[in-house]
């Protein structure tokens, strides 16, 4: 393995991950669990949007979504997708490339228990990424889940979690005169042992 200390120091990538979200955690005024995912559709055309991280898993991370979304199908065509992560405070960042899976039992179940009941009926009323004829259809719509689902909605079956399994991620900070610290975890597959490379910046 390559010579690490400090910020890089461990043998596990999910355990250093999951130490570098709890010293920004404190430092990032908004949403420290912010991650840019990356898919492709059908035709290979590349999207990019924000979600936000709600687990880091011994070997995965999950995240949860509408699965009628763009961003749904997508994964589920693809089966795979990538993320970065990046802490301006800490001047760091975190990128990943890896295998999908959907995460659509007790976890999500839970998950979606512990959102607000707002976040909640949310979740039932918006069709996400349809188009939509004004704000006033979704608050209608809105109104009428509240009607019918009360104040302890279950979760809805078109609604749950995506795990990235990684096949590769790096671990970048930034360095003086632009000369950054970057560590790439890789292995061939998620039987394998990971091989840590310094990468020059």
């Amino acid at each position: 393995m390559a010579d690490r200390s400090g910020k890089f120091a461990g043998n596990d990538p999910f355990a250093l991950a999951r130490e570098w979200l709890a010293e920004a955690t404190p430092q990032e005024p908004n949403d420290p669990n912010a991650m840019a995912l990356s898919t492709v559709d059908g035709t290979g055309m590349p999207n990019v949007r924000i979600v936000l991280l709600k687990d880091i898993e011994d070997d995965a991370f999950v995240f949860y979504t509408n699965y009628t979304s763009a961003k749904a199908n997508e994964l589920d065509g693809a089966g795979k997708a990538a993320f970065v992560i990046h802490w301006k405070s800490l001047r760091r960042q975190i990128r990943a490339r890896g295998i999908i899976s959907r995460e659509d039992g007790e976890k999500a179940d839970h998950y979606y228990k512990s959102r607000s009941l707002k976040s909640r009926l949310g979740a039932w009323a918006s069709d996400q990424s349809s188009p939509l004829d004004d704000r006033e259809t979704l608050e209608q719509r809105l109104k009428d889940v509240t009607a019918q689902t009360g104040d302890d909605p279950d979760r809805p079956p078109f609604w749950g979690g995506f795990r990235l399994t990684p096949l590769e991620l790096e671990f970048w900070a930034d360095g003086d005169a632009r000369l950054h610290d970057r560590f790439q975890w890789s292995r061939d597959d998620v039987a394998s042992d990971w091989k840590v490379t310094r990468l020059n910046p």
